[in-house]
């Protein structure tokens, strides 16, 4: 009932609407009678033409209930997509009792006929209302009648009301978004009080010196006073040198105050970004966030501060250019202020359109970045394919996209400053020839006429510049909603935990894993996965590829959450654990590390306070790294290169195991940790590694049998479940998948994930042994790798 109650009262308004305005324009009729002002109508003294606008607003009305009421389904649609016609048709009716006002009072003078003003205020408040009821109907959307008048949502009708919604929380969005943007300045209140101070008396001389012109000219042409016009040009100095003075001040002070925004935010978000966890770099493109952190970041520092410098510049000197021009003729000003509902309503289209294109605009460079920015970090990939061309192509076709993006951007800047250029030349026409009459009547002075057409110039500026200032800002607001998307989003697996004792052990328990990465959780990788690692042993995960070995050591390192069960450290899960100490008593070397641009004492101290060269030689000499490291131009201080590019990949390796082993762990992980290497070196750290008399537990990642076969418990996986546990040789008693594999490498074979052999699935045994498997004491690690 919530629709008919809407048009009752609308129908009721319509009804109050043609009997007021018929009521005052019977009491301000000049005739003898209404009759006789019909019969002889002048535009200049009869108000009959403001009654007809009363029609017009009655039907508009009733077009609207009767097409609402007659299709529940199209009608509101129909309205709501004919909103702007109508905001314009509701205008237009206001705009012509504003020229009403100007020809009525040149043949009448209607100051003290209440009338007369109260005819024309009920026109333009009814305009307004009669607007507000065509857009209220048009987001009408009728819901399941109880008492069968309304009918069940269409598809339509549902996707309506899902873009209604969505534009709806798009405007919350937008003006959250700003109001962030200005709660982020808040630090720099003093500068930006400052900045305002001297944009107030930029302004002010910019505001004054029309006015003066006009005095000038008054001097010269009608009064022939050179002590007036020669007061008049000192003052009109004073004020240009004192505007030229503050705009520089002014703009000086924005500019570094939006400077420091943008460094606040980009700390913000960087901090943000490496607050989440693993899974959200696996779902978002490197390209994409580095896209956020430079490209939007700049953005909403630039464009932001650039707009809203000349969008406040603008506002301020409108507010003061209005008043002078009000002083001077209010006449004048009247028809001047006609064309501003029609440039904010071309503004406000405008500024939607372009906040939904640079969206786009942004999510395109990004996605074009990512291209750019994965093809260079992998340059021999593609050197060695001779893929350069087809990168090229790749990326001309994503840059192609931001293209014809940019070409939407420029026909509707065209559109829009056609729809705001005409209607500023057919006022600034009018205002000549209306000015123009009132100067001949002696209704204002030439050089008051001369001050008006500057400031209306002036006016003319402002207003173009608030309206391209607006689309820049929905630009900026746009880059700025994705900047606080990321900033605003809380990470998945939160390191809160507090546990760090003083001793640890090092015993790890897998418990039933089940577990799915996030990016496709369709694919279970491991189920119900159980095994211990035990200190002063060493434990090989062995298996075919995709098998599930490298998701158990992200696990451990707590990248991802489980989905069922636990891992244990000491017997207490790992998420109690505070995440700086857990990842120094938990080290992991992978297969390929990955070293930042800086020396090598930085990358083996990477992570840890203040380490002083002595421990990064002692756990290099440990990794069999000291001797190359030494050899090396600038020894320690070698710098590695973007991801370690200058060293090789065996260098890069040792810098890798000397970085795990400079913090002491207690659980060691080798992923592939000596694949770089040759026998010399991986037998030397081996040895290295082996008069380390603390209890490590030691969990390594291989396919080579030279080594894992020396470990104390081999655990292999297979289709993300344990089949076999056991040493090399119960294993290869044994039979099975290992005792497949082993063949197969000895045969020059490697397994791939197509060829994977083993028939035998887990059975009791095997889940009783891989979960109760209790850690037998034993003497330190011997690592024989």
């Amino acid at each position: 009932m919530r629709l008919w109650r809407l048009i009752l009262c609308i129908l009721a308004f319509t009804v109050c609407d043609l009997t007021v305005t018929t009521v005052l324009y019977v009491y301000s009729c000049k005739e003898p009678s209404v009759v006789q002002d019909f019969l002889h109508f002048t535009v200049f003294h009869s108000l009959l033409d403001v009654w007809g606008t009363s029609l017009l607003r009655v039907c508009i009305s009733l077009g609207a209930v009767i097409g609402t009421a007659r299709n529940r389904t199209q009608g509101p649609r129909r309205l709501q997509a004919s909103g702007t016609p109508m905001a314009l048709v509701c205008y237009l009716i206001a705009t012509y009792g504003v020229i009403k006002l100007l020809l009525y009072s040149e043949a009448e003078k209607p100051v003290r006929d209440p009338w007369f003003w109260s005819l024309l205020t009920w026109t333009w408040l009814s305009s307004a209302v009669t607007l507000w009821a065509w857009r209220r109907l048009g987001r009408v959307t009728p819901g399941r009648e109880r008492s069968g008048l309304y009918s069940p949502l269409t598809g339509d009708q549902e996707g309506a009301r899902e873009r209604r919604q969505k534009q709806e929380a798009g405007s919350r969005v937008s003006g959250a978004t700003v109001g962030r943007l200005l709660s982020y300045s808040k630090q720099d209140a003093g500068y930006l009080t400052a900045a305002f101070i001297f944009l107030l008396l930029c302004t002010v001389g910019e505001t004054f010196s029309p006015y003066y012109t006009g005095l000038v000219i008054d001097g010269i042409v009608v009064q022939r006073s050179l002590k007036q016009f020669s007061n008049a040009v000192v003052i009109l100095s004073v004020l240009a040198v004192g505007s030229s003075f503050s705009a520089g001040v002014r703009g000086g002070l924005f500019t570094f105050t939006f400077a420091r925004l943008n460094i606040r935010i980009r700390n913000r978000l960087f901090r943000s970004l490496l607050a989440q966890e693993i899974g959200f770099f696996d779902e978002n493109h490197t390209g994409d966030i580095l896209s956020r952190l430079t490209s939007d970041t700049s953005i909403v520092s630039d464009v932001v501060s650039e707009n809203v410098n000349v969008f406040l510049r603008s506002a301020v000197k409108a507010l003061g250019v209005m008043a002078f021009m009000f002083s001077l003729s209010w006449q004048l000003c009247l028809l001047t202020f006609l064309g501003f509902p029609l440039i904010m309503l071309v503004s406000n289209i405008y500024g939607t359109y372009y906040k939904r294109l640079a969206k786009e605009v942004q999510t395109a460079l990004a996605k074009a970045n990512n291209i750019a920015e994965e093809t260079i970090s992998a340059m021999k990939t593609v050197r060695s394919f001779a893929n350069e061309e087809a990168e090229v192509a790749l990326y001309r076709e994503k840059l192609q996209r931001v293209y014809a993006l940019y070409k939407k951007e420029a026909i509707a800047y065209t559109c829009y400053s056609w729809s705001t250029g005409v209607p500023q030349v057919v006022l600034q026409i009018s205002i000549l020839y209306y000015g123009g009459h009132l100067v001949i009547s002696g209704q204002m002075t030439s050089g008051n006429l001369i001050s008006f057409v500057i400031y209306e110039f002036l006016l003319g500026d402002c207003i173009e510049s608030i309206g391209s200032v607006y689309g820049g800002l929905m630009q900026g607001v746009g880059a700025a909603e994705k900047v606080f998307e990321f900033i605003d989003r809380q990470p998945k697996i939160v390191n809160d935990g507090a546990l760090a004792p003083d001793n640890l052990e090092g015993k790890v328990e897998f418990r039933n894993i089940t577990f799915t990465y996030p990016t496709r959780p369709a694919a279970q990788v491991l189920q119900d996965v159980s095994f211990t690692l035990c200190p002063g042993k060493v434990t090989a995960l062995v298996g075919p590829s995709g098998s599930g070995k490298s998701s158990c050591v992200n696990i451990l390192e707590n990248f991802y959450l489980v989905q069922d069960g636990e891992v244990l450290l000491d017997g207490k899960p790992i998420t109690l654990y505070e995440h700086k100490y857990l990842h120094t008593k938990v080290s992991m070397v992978s297969q390929e590390p990955v070293l930042f641009a800086r020396s090598i004492q930085d990358n083996v101290a990477y992570g840890l306070n203040s380490v002083p060269l002595e421990p990064v030689v002692n756990a290099c000499v440990r990794a069999s790294a000291h001797a190359f490291i030494m050899e090396l131009q600038d020894g320690y201080n070698t710098e590695t290169g973007e991801k370690g590019a200058q060293l090789s990949g065996g260098q890069k390796q040792r810098v890798a195991i000397a970085r795990a082993l400079i913090r002491n762990p207690r659980v060691l992980i080798l992923d592939e940790a000596t694949s770089a290497l040759d026998a010399g070196s991986e037998h030397a750290i081996q040895q290295a590694m082996n008069s380390d008399p603390q209890n490590l537990t030691v969990l390594i990642i291989a396919h080579r049998l030279s080594t894992v076969q020396n470990a104390h418990n081999i655990i292999v996986l297979d289709k993300g479940r344990v089949v076999q546990q056991g040493t090399h040789k119960t294993l290869m008693e044994e039979g099975g998948l290992y005792s497949q594999l082993v063949q197969l490498q000895l045969a020059g074979i490697e397994p791939a994930l197509e060829q994977k052999a083993h028939t035998r699935p887990p059975n009791a045994a095997d889940s009783t042994v891989s979960g109760t498997e209790s850690c037998r004491s034993g003497s330190a690690v011997e690592l024989r790798l």
